[in-house]
């Protein structure tokens, strides 16, 4: 690799908002983010989605074709 041409990697320091911290590598040496894996409502399980239909279930409802 050329000296000049390629960015220096420095191991870096990962800060959640929820006080995860998280060590890896990347040319920038401290981030700071607002969600992570340990506190993000899909990787934790506390997503809640509502069972929406498509186009032909509310029309089978709407008719009563069910």
């Amino acid at each position: 690799m050329k000296a000049e041409l390629h960015p220096d990697y420095t191991t870096a320091t990962i800060t959640c908002a929820c006080g995860n911290v998280m060590k890896t590598n990347s040319t920038k040496a401290d981030m700071k983010v607002d969600v992570c894996s340990k506190c993000h409502p899909y990787w934790t399980g506390s997503l809640k989605r509502e069972a929406v239909g498509g186009r032909a279930d509310r029309f089978k409802k709407k008719y009563g074709l069910q």
